[in-house]
């Protein structure tokens, strides 16, 4: 049987709690949140007076934008700590005594004494790793339970062995706060973990390892959050460089990070970046699908050798012949470009010239849209050379007539001839990654043919697995921002002549009528010059760090964050590693789970092209989230591929077997039992507003939810589901991450062993499978309880 979870204003392991402790625990959690809620207002007045200002000079402006957004993100840290604000306490036995929490906050006093501790803090560390045989010099560990502010719970551990309060008979009272936790109803969201992070998880979250740190494990064992909280952990431990740089989090879908979405803001950490990997590529929403087999064949290594071909296709050269010069037809011309001069006739670009301007360009190893200028003035030069040959041949064989000023001009005339430079577009065109793309989409090249026609698509929406091809076009290509940094020097230029104007009439208009007064009066040109001057009416961009790097292509993120990272492509690799150049990344994933025909599974696989075996893992093997009724049976399903597989073991019982429901009319029997689910939530609706406790996800191949969306009133299948709601349809890729209170599973033979295993692992409480067919193995001989309807 499972442990039953503590509950009670005063519990002790063994330990009497008077009424006045629990007093006192109230009274600082009081004191506490009025120093919350000074700290907030004072943010405000702040804010407000800052808004206020008359100031509309550039300076003025300047530091109104900065003094604001500190203090809307201090606002913002401290409006995160309202709810459970302070958790924990800390006696030590050398009289120390410390409270731990959220965020840090600080007395108004003069030595600004703290008042609660940031969980992060080192000090804090052995509330998660004390035990009795290694106290780390506490005495007493407490665990403080709240809702709102009012204390609900107290749960003490004597740590010190020789300490007279203890009994002998102790429990493991933070076990009694860790089952409260996760026998809680879910609500859609996950929560963070901060209160009942475990000894395993807290060595992981506070890593040392600067480079890649591979996290894994089966389902349940909090590998998410971990993740999460490591993310928080070195935004404090690392502030001032991944305040600049950034942290990304990639997740599976937009549901999976729509679920995470509250963790770090409740952690008092908003600059993070959350994407999926469709949302990689700045200016691109992938929302379309592909069809099966093609996201495995874009996803693949070669691929990147591919768009090289590709682009190098588009560097051509002249294949026609020019025509016919009245010359000895004997001889065949070499085939070139014909271009119409306005003035000087017809000027022949053949293959040689192009050729020899090809290799200059790309002997400069630069991407193919800043090669271009090479190429275009090779062209220009050789095509100079030409014309300068028919118009200063010196018809009795001497020296040619022109001189090099003469040349020169003729340069320029043809440098700036619209026909020239449509001649060098037609052999080296400037290219974008979105046009390459679709172009090669619609005719891929250099593949088999059965890898062409799964990829092959004319039009249509991105896809996730198109991101990493054109980010990939985008390095091969480069952007040629030439015009517009001249245009911006030009700019700048402006701007200081402009100032130094200024400057100069201020020190023309200068009186010396006091000049023999030993005073001397500094001007503005005594203490600034005129580049200076420019430069403090200059734009400054105050988009948060998350918002510029999401704008950015070509951002270096400080830290990457990778959950299920096995299911990600090779190609999908090169993109990441392109943001963070530094390898600081942690990986969270579980090979078990891979279901994407793309994702490479196995972690050498990833990592040896980019880090060696330079790369740490560490594994997690509890189960928190699933109880052992249900992991039985999920298991026996992977089992019966691979016979040595095993799973994490679950930390819980519920006493209820997973059950399975053979039925004839599949849609009709999961809306029964998605019924008797619910129970007394019927009232709410099924799909309406959620309820005050509880989720349910049916979990089904895809092709089956429309059947199942028209029988269950108020759920909707698409491709961001609500989680939020009493009941959601999920598809087992969606459904990667998440956890509900009961999930269903359709068909469950219609789904890739991965995939089912992935879907038999939702649930925290009840499981149920409904099928009309044949049951898949380890399923149909499973722990699971049989019915019929």
């Amino acid at each position: 049987m499972r442990k039953k979870a503590l509950r009670g204003h005063c519990i002790g392991s063994g330990v009497k709690l008077s009424t006045e402790e629990f007093r006192h625990e109230q009274q600082f959690i009081d004191g506490l949140y009025a120093r919350l809620d000074d700290l907030r207002d004072q943010a405000e007045l702040t804010m407000r007076g800052a808004l206020a200002a008359a100031g509309t000079g550039f300076q003025a402006r300047l530091e109104r934008d900065v003094l604001v957004a500190e203090q809307s993100g201090l606002l913002s840290a401290l409006n995160t700590g309202e709810n459970g604000l302070c958790f924990g306490r800390l006696e030590f036995s050398d009289g120390r005594d410390h409270h731990i929490g959220r965020i840090g906050i600080r007395r108004d006093d003069a030595e600004r004494t703290p008042l609660v501790l940031d969980w992060r803090a080192d000090v804090a560390r052995p509330f998660y790793l004390a035990t009795g045989h290694h106290p780390m010099g506490l005495r007493r560990r407490r665990h403080i339970t709240t809702k709102g502010r009012e204390v609900t719970a107290l749960h003490d551990e004597i740590l010190d062995l020789t300490d007279p309060e203890r009994t002998g008979l102790e429990g493991a009272d933070a076990d009694a706060v860790l089952l409260a936790a996760l026998d809680a109803a879910r609500t859609g969201r996950m929560h963070d973990i901060v209160q009942t992070i475990q000894a395993e998880q807290d060595r992981i979250i506070r890593s040392p390892h600067r480079g890649v740190l591979v996290v894994e494990g089966g389902p349940g064992t909090g590998k998410t959050a971990v993740a999460l909280h490591r993310a928080a952990y070195l935004l404090y431990a690392h502030r001032e460089h991944l305040a600049k740089r950034g942290v990304l989090i990639v997740g599976p879908n937009p549901a999976f990070l729509g679920y995470i979405g509250e963790v770090l803001p409740s952690l008092g950490e908003t600059g993070v970046l959350l994407a999926t990997m469709g949302e990689l590529f700045p200016g691109i929403r992938a929302t379309g699908t592909d069809r099966p087999g093609a996201a495995a064949v874009k996803g693949r290594a070669d691929m990147a050798e591919v768009l090289a071909r590709v682009v190098r296709d588009r560097q051509t050269l002249p294949e026609s012949l020019p025509a016919d010069t009245g010359e000895d037809s004997s001889v065949l011309p070499e085939p070139a470009l014909e271009i119409d001069h306005d003035e000087y006739g017809t000027l022949l670009l053949d293959r040689t010239m192009a050729h020899a301007a090809r290799d200059r360009a790309r002997a400069t190893g630069l991407p193919h849209n800043l090669a271009r200028p090479t190429f275009a003035f090779a062209v220009i030069d050789s095509l100079t050379e030409q014309l300068a040959d028919r118009l200063g041949a010196d018809p009795y064989g001497g020296p040619n007539l022109l001189g090099p000023d003469d040349i020169a001009q003729l340069g320029k005339e043809i440098a700036t001839s619209a026909e020239v430079h449509s001649a060098i577009d037609c052999l080296w065109p400037p290219l974008t990654p979105q046009g390459l793309v679709a172009d090669f989409l619609a005719d891929p090249t250099h593949l088999p043919e059965a890898d062409a026609e799964l990829i092959r698509r004319t039009g249509g929406d991105w896809t996730p697995a198109d991101v990493p091809l054109l980010d990939e076009a985008a390095e091969l290509l480069g952007v040629d921002d030439s015009a517009q940094r001249i245009a911006e020097e030009r700019a700048r230029q402006e701007r200081i002549a402009y100032a130094q104007g200024v400057l100069d009439l201020s020190a023309g208009s200068e009186s010396y009528e006091f000049e023999d007064m030993e005073n001397e009066f500094l001007a503005a040109h005594d203490i600034i010059d005129a580049e200076r001057m420019a430069e403090r009416h200059e734009e400054a961009d105050h988009r948060s760090t998350a918002e510029r790097a999401a704008a950015d292509r070509t951002w270096a993120f400080g830290h990457v964050i990778v959950d299920e990272a096995q299911e990600l492509s090779a190609m999908a690799w090169r993109l990441l590693m392109r943001r963070c150049p530094t390898r600081s990344m942690t990986l969270v994933g579980d090979p078990a789970q891979t279901g994407d025909e793309a994702g490479c599974g196995s972690w050498e696989e990833i990592l040896d092209p980019y880090v060696g075996d330079r790369w740490e893992l560490v594994r997690l093997g509890v189960n928190y989230r699933t109880p052992a009724e249900i992991m039985d049976v999920a298991a026996a399903v992977l089992r019966a591929r691979h016979p040595g597989f095993e799973p994490p073991s679950s930390v819980r019982s519920t006493g209820r077997r997973p059950w399975v429901r053979a039925a004839d009319d599949v849609a009709a029997a999961v809306a029964e039992a998605v019924g008797e689910a619910v129970g007394g939530m019927a009232g709410r609706a099924v799909g309406g507003d959620a309820p005050a406790e509880g989720r349910l996800a049916v979990i089904a191949p895809r092709d089956l939810h429309g059947a199942l969306a028209g029988v269950l009133p108020g759920v909707r299948a698409g491709a961001e589901p609500d989680l939020t709601r009493a009941v959601v349809l999920l598809d087992p890729r969606q459904a990667k991450g998440l956890e509900f209170d009961s999930v269903v599973v359709v068909e469950p033979a219609d789904l890739l062993p991965s995939d089912l295993y992935v879907a038999l692992t939702r649930a925290t409480q009840s499981l149920g499978v409904v099928h009309s067919g044949r049951l898949p193995e380890g399923l149909a001989d499973g722990d699971a309880r049989t019915e019929t309807r």
